[in-house]
């Protein structure tokens, strides 16, 4: 069962923009795993392949008013002021992973003081269901998510909220095509869902319309070099953000076009490409 968790967290000190995103809070999420779990924590760091859970950045929490879906930020460009209310979502794709945290969820203490590089925090509370001002906490079931999935729907819209990135080769592309898109997707249902989709679906879809532009991330696990004057990362790639609609052409039997709705639906708890547990490639489904 997919869990979209959303922790919201209180400074007590300032944050430092590099520590807001990438590793930093992919060290913050092991030790909230090692405090229940030491040795889960050691498999999930030695785990290079499927990740059964995904990070966003830190997110400054928004006026009391917002917008439906306000934009997520990757990079924060100052410091963060103690005391500002936070949030952070965290993505189980294993149920198993979920169960064995869920003494972590229920017995937090927000008073307990949680490291953040150089910063302290608290967490102070932890949603696991959507809210009206929170639409990125939710749960659901594997099975749920194919019986609520369209048979009819051929238009599927993604939008790529953190740069999102696909190996290609030796390389990073930053073009997402159906198949690196639905392929990423598809890999991890193969993974965690207990019910395999075969690859020939993904043969139908077709990019339809782009509202995308390229975006310059830093690799999370990068080190800094000093040239001159200046300090710059030895490492960066091109990520995409905004939105692409795919279409389901041809004839294509119910179950496939199924298939391939349950796993635009599945993209907001799996996220796509590149570094998802370093808070690269958050997506979510829109409407047209």
């Amino acid at each position: 069962m997919p869990h979209s968790l959303v922790l919201n967290l209180l400074p007590q000190s300032p944050i430092p923009p590099g520590f807001t995103s990438g590793k930093h809070l992919h060290a913050l999420f092991l030790s909230l795993v090692s405090t229940v779990e030491p040795e889960l924590a050691n498999q999930l760091h030695a785990n290079q392949g499927n990740k059964a859970f995904t990070l966003s950045p830190l997110q400054v929490s928004p006026p009391p008013h917002p917008s439906t879906h306000p934009p997520i930020h990757w990079n924060h460009l100052q410091s963060v002021p103690p005391n500002t209310p936070c949030w952070w979502r965290i993505s189980l794709l294993d149920d198993r992973l979920f169960s064995r945290l869920n003494p972590l969820w229920l017995n937090l203490n927000p008073q307990h003081p949680w490291h953040l590089g150089p910063a302290d925090l608290h967490i102070t509370s932890i949603l696991g269901t959507r809210q009206s001002t929170q639409p990125w906490a939710n749960f659901s079931s594997y099975g749920q998510l194919c019986e609520q999935a369209s048979e009819q729907e051929r238009k599927l819209i993604l939008q790529f909220c953190t740069p999102t990135a696909f190996r290609q080769g030796k390389y990073d592309s930053a073009m997402p095509t159906p198949e690196r898109v639905f392929g990423s997707l598809l890999r991890r249902w193969n993974a965690y869902s207990g019910q395999d989709f075969p690859k020939a679906i993904l043969e139908s879809l077709q990019p339809s319309y782009f509202e995308i532009r390229t975006q310059l991330a830093t690799d999370p696990r990068s080190q800094f070099q000093h040239t001159g004057a200046q300090t710059s990362p030895c490492n960066q790639f091109m990520g995409c953000v905004g939105k692409v609609t795919y279409q389901i052409l041809g004839r294509v039997d119910t179950e496939a076009v199924k298939q391939l709705n349950t796993l635009a639906n599945y993209a907001f708890y799996a996220g796509v490409g590149r570094k998802t547990p370093m808070g690269m490639g958050m997506s979510r489904r829109v409407d047209g």
